[in-house]
């Protein structure tokens, strides 16, 4: 008759398994997004603060005139230099016209001869051109100071209106009688046909532009005829003085004819400027920028007859007849600032702000996204449930099994504290249920051999078996708060 021991039955998994704390997957998602968006908005705000385009009004005259060509050719510069400026270019039935909308802010930029009514606002950017002022009288014959021209009949050679104007005023011939004697040239009208004896006149002042003159054989090919004689003009340090907007010029020997050489040594004049003006109130670094951009390209500037061929810083003097923009001469001066000396503060600024802005995201990134290290003593309750179940193991093989559950809690907590997932926090309370459920299954197995030694006894006498439970430890096992 065999005996059968109680009946066993499988240990229920743990009711309760140790706390795993995951990742909030949608959390991480929403801050990859937030991130990737905040990135793109920040390359996109530093490229739109470089390269944000600034569109520039350039007032000028009629659309084949001389600062109209040199505005379009200006706003094309900018454009295939891919600078952040625009220019608009606005005509105007004349210059006049022109300066007349700079003056009324409806423009940023504009061109003046200095002859002319100079805005208030206007500020110089650089010198385009100069026109020289020629004293020509026919033939062989010599005039020998502007007041004989008072005498004479002048023809004007000249582009526009205003240079009779401008003539005038050079002689003092106030409006009159007298002034009739000063005639505009027909455009067109050859220095021959000026000076035929059928028009009676005994001089012209030609007001042309200096990169033009040198370039310009027809004097040359009417001096070989002996059709003129040019003149220097004495007075012109003193009309320099007295009249503002002129300056005292220089003609170097043969500038305009090399044979014959005319004129034969240097001789003086005077003549006018061209003004690339601004507005005063543009800003210090739009107009060194644009100043920078001008002086750097000039070849690329010039027009094909010579206009803004040889371009010019503008006057930094403070008795200069249109002051330079601030920007523009600090640029000629090499006052500039780098981009590290204008920026320097607000980088270092920025660099701190950023470093904060940084920490404070690196910290909610890994609140958000690490997996937070779970304490030790939340370990203790996985312990505490294989102390409860010790109880219903009747074999040694379910006592075995429990074993190895408890070992393995044990080397997960070692290779948590390894890792940094589990926390050193509770550590004492976990060893001290590690320890308090190893030794209650020592307790366990050795009862559960003494007892199949008794029942083994039992079977081989005959007699009932005996429970002797003087040596069984009860042991109730804590809850853990």
């Amino acid at each position: 008759m065999s005996t059968e021991g109680p009946t066993t039955s499988p240990i229920e998994p743990p009711s309760r398994r140790p706390k795993v704390i995951k990742t909030n997957q949608q959390q991480v998602f929403l801050y990859v997004v937030l991130t990737l968006l905040l990135s793109l908005a920040t390359v996109w705000g530093g490229r739109a603060m470089l390269h944000n385009s600034e569109t520039l009004t350039f007032a000028v005259g009629a659309p084949n005139s001389d600062e109209a060509l040199f505005a379009a050719k200006f706003a094309a510069l900018l454009k295939s230099n891919a600078s952040r400026f625009r220019i608009k270019v606005v005509n105007n039935a004349d210059n006049a016209k022109a300066l007349v909308q700079f003056d009324r802010k409806q423009a940023d930029l504009a061109v003046l001869r200095t002859d002319a009514k100079v805005p208030l606002r206007a500020r110089t950017l650089a010198i385009l051109e100069h026109d020289l002022v020629l004293l020509l009288g026919p033939g062989n014959k010599k005039i020998k100071s502007i007041a004989e021209l008072k005498k004479k009949k002048v023809a004007v050679l000249a582009e526009n209106e205003s240079s009779l104007a401008f003539v005038r005023g050079i002689l003092d011939i106030p409006d009159g009688p007298d002034a009739a004697k000063i005639q505009m040239a027909p455009q067109g009208t050859t220095l021959d046909k000026l000076f035929a004896p059928s028009n009676g006149f005994g001089a012209v002042i030609a007001l042309v532009h200096a990169s033009r003159a040198v370039r310009d054989k027809a004097y040359e090919q009417v001096a070989k005829r002996g059709g003129f004689t040019l003149n220097a003009i004495d007075e012109a340090k003193a009309l320099a003085r007295k009249l503002p907007g002129i300056s005292s010029e220089t003609l170097t020997a043969g500038t305009l004819s090399t044979s014959p050489q005319i004129p034969d040594d240097d001789l003086d004049t005077i003549g006018l400027e061209w003004l690339l003006v601004t507005q005063s109130r543009m800003s210090p670094s739009t107009a060194g920028e644009l100043a920078r951009t001008i002086y750097e390209n000039k070849s690329a500037l010039g027009l094909d007859n010579g206009f803004a061929s040889r371009i010019e810083p503008a006057s930094t003097e403070k008795d200069a007849f249109v002051m330079a923009h601030q920007g523009a001469a600090d640029y000629i001066n090499d006052d500039t600032k780098s981009f590290m000396d204008k920026y320097s503060d607000l980088m270092y600024l920025g660099a701190a702000a950023l470093s904060v802005i940084g920490s404070i995201f690196a910290a909610i990134y890994a609140k958000i996204t690490r997996i937070a290290p779970e304490k030790a003593s939340e370990l203790s309750t996985a312990i505490l449930d294989i102390g409860e179940r010790i109880e219903h193991a009747h074999s040694l093989d379910q006592l075995e099994c429990l074993q190895d559950e408890l070992e393995g809690i044990l080397r997960g907590a070692v290779i948590g504290l390894r890792d940094g997932t589990i926390s050193t926090d509770g550590l004492d309370t976990f060893k001290l249920g590690y320890e308090f459920v190893r030794d209650e299954i020592g307790m366990r197995r050795d009862y559960l051999k003494r007892h199949a030694g008794e029942t083994e006894k039992t079977v081989q006498g005959g007699g009932p078996a005996q429970h002797d439970d003087s040596n069984v430890v009860v042991v109730k096992t804590a809850q853990s708060a």
